[in-house]
């Protein structure tokens, strides 16, 4: 029999229920010993009704309108509630009667709004497509709606693993993606714990955190597009379009009822320090998924319109520097105390590590959309207490023109995503003219981009390849995105991925082509593990991960975006080349330096230049070779020599090699040779019969140890 709404509310009691005045602080809702606060910021609201509902219920078994004047205390509205348990859902609809400027001022009083401040969202239960989860009892799409959790989980010990940025390897991974392919071979794919089971994998290779694409509540179904050729509804699958900044994804739960996914999450996190990996999350200030003026009102417009985002005063049009519809107003006082706010919970509650900004140079923008020369936001951020400790990587650019790759704001506190780096070494070994000196720079750590803002080698995170863009694999096979299926003609996506296809387009069977390829990416591998600099992984290339040539597969939630285990057998010689540079750059300090080479302070970490001939560097237009020697001030063990020399001409070319005396050089990778001669194990080096010279292939990489 069907409970009656008194009895679902008496189910949800702990005590004596009443209402009271409540507190304006903490924001949201805060479970307390008999009771929760609600606490929520409207400048702009004449009335503010909190509405609850049972859990799934359709209807609200309770609404309370708050007292202007009772329930409010400057701008945030308040109440109490004694004897409620933390399992109810809620939400609020708010209204301004009258309303002098309807355009800037969007209230919905008929509708209900999420709480910005919301640590669980409920309503998105099931992936769109995952019809396991689907039960009449909770049907999926059904309103979102705030749930109360409380924060009590078991931690033991877990601490911030607070591993040295300098000491750093990223790999950049979308929870979903990552276990969804069958192959995976997981319990729980698609979900944070269905993740933890690739941990093993994951040691294996070497990396020190994970970098997870978003994953606070989005709605992945808002994408109107098809796939022309499947006719399959397309999906936004990355999730960069947010609903709520402090709610973790419900459907990337294996249990994502009654506040689970945020217990999960959790036990995801300390798994991972467990195993000291740490955890970084991709979080998206800049925008959120209500769009512009014809998009959903899920929560901040409703709320307040011109304080979250940045308008047009006069005809209320949405700013949009980000490309996605609106631009948050992240220099408001309020919105950028919510920023901040978001942040200390998932330091201090949910233990992440740190954070990688989405287009981050709009955080930098005033109110107006003006680029500040000292935005309070992020200097907030650079010198918050509470985030002393965390790791803060910015992409320094929007979606509007602005690109701040090396100028972003940053008290030397900012990392930021190096987008000169990937250009960079794509041009060079896709063997375009004029590239050496940059590749130089690049490999000194950019100190022409970070040592004018006192940054260091390690403010530089230099990748290859990232979620946006191509794979490692494609980077190879393709010359031109091939994009057809996210449904926009071939629009979408970068015009020019500075890549070449060795020879043929696409999949192909000519042995060479395959050979030229796969040491084209081992070329890749090496130039970013022995940079100075944070070097990012994007998650399956270290076995040959394609995309079909879509280079902006956001749309895709299939075998072009998930991440096929079959290849980490395929192509097992490439996961083993990942492998073993990992391993050899946290063997030697010389590649990890804290301070940029040229430095005259600087004793540990020296960098000599040379061409074909010693100390004959050749920085011509037409060149396309370069050696460095890297060693450090002594002669302990790994804190050596060692010579990397790269060749992207299409011929051979015979280097002269450094007299090290007592020493002698020994060959740890050449990408020209087949396996396993292309790459030794770290401290099996093999000896070279000839010390004064070296036979450096066509577009290949050298790598050279002083023992």
């Amino acid at each position: 029999m069907a409970k009656s709404p008194r009895e679902k509310l008496l189910e949800l009691m702990s005590g004596e229920f009443a209402v009271h005045q409540g507190s304006p602080k903490p924001m949201g809702a805060t479970p307390m010993r008999s009771g929760i606060n609600f606490a929520i910021y409207s400048k702009r609201a004449s009335s503010v009704r909190l509405v609850l509902f049972y859990p799934g219920d359709a209807e609200s078994l309770l609404e309370l309108p708050l007292d202007p004047n009772r329930n409010r205390t400057g701008n945030v509205w308040h109440i109490y509630l004694q004897g409620i348990d933390p399992r109810v859902e809620y939400a609020y609809s708010l209204d301004l009667k009258p309303n002098p400027k309807p355009h800037l001022h969007r209230f919905y009083p008929d509708a209900i709004m999420l709480d910005p401040y919301a640590k669980a969202v409920t309503g998105g239960e099931a992936w769109r497509g995952d019809e396991k989860r689907r039960t009449s009892a909770w049907p999926n799409p059904r309103p979102r709606r705030s749930l109360v959790v409380d924060d009590l989980f078991e931690w033991e010990l877990d601490q911030p693993l607070n591993v040295p940025l300098a000491d750093s390897v990223l790999y950049e991974l979308h929870v979903r993606g990552f276990t969804a392919h069958n192959s995976a071979n997981v319990g729980r794919p698609g979900t944070y714990l269905g993740l933890t089971e690739k941990i093993p994998y994951l040691k294996e290779l070497g990396v020190t955190a994970v970098e997870l694409l978003p994953v606070t509540e989005f709605e992945e179904v808002e994408e109107p597009r098809y796939n022309p050729k499947t006719k399959e509804r397309l999906v936004n699958f990355w999730g960069y379009n947010p609903i709520s900044f402090f709610a973790p994804k419900s459907s990337y739960s294996s249990n994502p009822f009654f506040g689970a996914q945020v217990r999960e999450f959790k036990e995801m996190v300390k798994r991972f320090h467990q195993a000291g990996i740490e955890v970084i999350l991709d979080v998206v200030f800049n925008h959120t998924g209500e769009g512009d003026e014809r998009g959903s009102t899920t929560s901040f417009r409703g709320i307040d319109n011109d304080t979250y985002y940045m308008l047009d005063p006069d005809t209320g049009r949405y700013l949009n520097y980000s490309g996605c519809g609106n631009t948050l107003n992240c220099n408001h006082p309020v919105v950028r105390n919510m920023i901040v706010d978001c942040l200390h919970y998932w330091v201090t509650e949910m233990h992440v590590d740190g954070f990688r900004f989405d287009l981050a140079s709009i955080l930098g923008r005033g109110q107006d959309g003006s680029v500040l020369a000292n935005p309070p936001l992020l200097e907030n951020i650079a010198g918050d207490p509470i985030l002393a400790d965390t790791k803060l990587i910015a992409e320094a650019w929007d979606a509007a023109g602005l690109y701040q790759v090396g100028s972003f704001p940053s008290w030397g506190r900012w990392a930021e995503w190096n987008g000169k780096f990937r250009d960079e070494v794509r041009r060079f070994l896709k063997g375009d003219p004029g590239m050496v000196p940059d590749l130089a720079k690049r490999l000194m750590g950019s100190p022409d981009l970070y040592r004018s803002s006192e940054r260091q080698p390690y403010h530089s995170i230099n990748f290859i390849t990232a979620h946006d863009g191509f794979t490692l694999n494609d980077l190879v096979s393709f010359n031109d995105k091939h994009n057809l299926a996210n449904g926009e003609n071939n629009s979408d996506g970068a015009s020019t991925e500075a890549s070449w296809n060795c020879g043929i387009e696409g999949e192909t069977s000519d042995p060479a082509v395959l050979q030229l390829r796969q040491q084209q990416m081992k070329n890749f591998a090496a130039i970013l593990l022995l940079s100075h600099g944070v070097p990012m992984i994007l998650a399956g290339d270290e076995f040959g991960r394609s995309q079909k040539g879509n280079s902006n597969a956001y749309c895709q939630d299939n075998e072009i975006s998930w991440v096929d285990w079959r290849m980490r057998k395929k192509n097992a010689e490439q996961f083993r080349f990942f492998q073993r540079l990992i391993a050899f750059r946290k063997l030697h300090k010389i590649l990890r330096c804290e301070r940029f080479a040229d430095d005259p302070t600087q004793s540990n970490c020296r960098i000599h230049w040379h061409g074909v001939k010693l100390h004959e560097p050749d920085w011509s237009y037409n060149s396309h070779t370069l050696a460095a020697h890297f060693f450090g001030a002594s002669d302990r063990r790994h804190d050596g020599h060692i010579f990397f020399i790269t060749n992207a001409h299409w011929e051979p070319h015979e280097f002269q090699l450094p007299v090290l005396g007592a020493y002698h050089w020994h060959r740890f990778a050449d990408t020209s040779l087949a396996p396993p001669d292309d790459i030794a194990r770290p401290n099996f080096e093999v000896e070279l019969g000839n010390q004064t010279t070296y036979v450096v292939a066509p577009r290949s990489v050298v790598i050279l140890v002083g023992k």
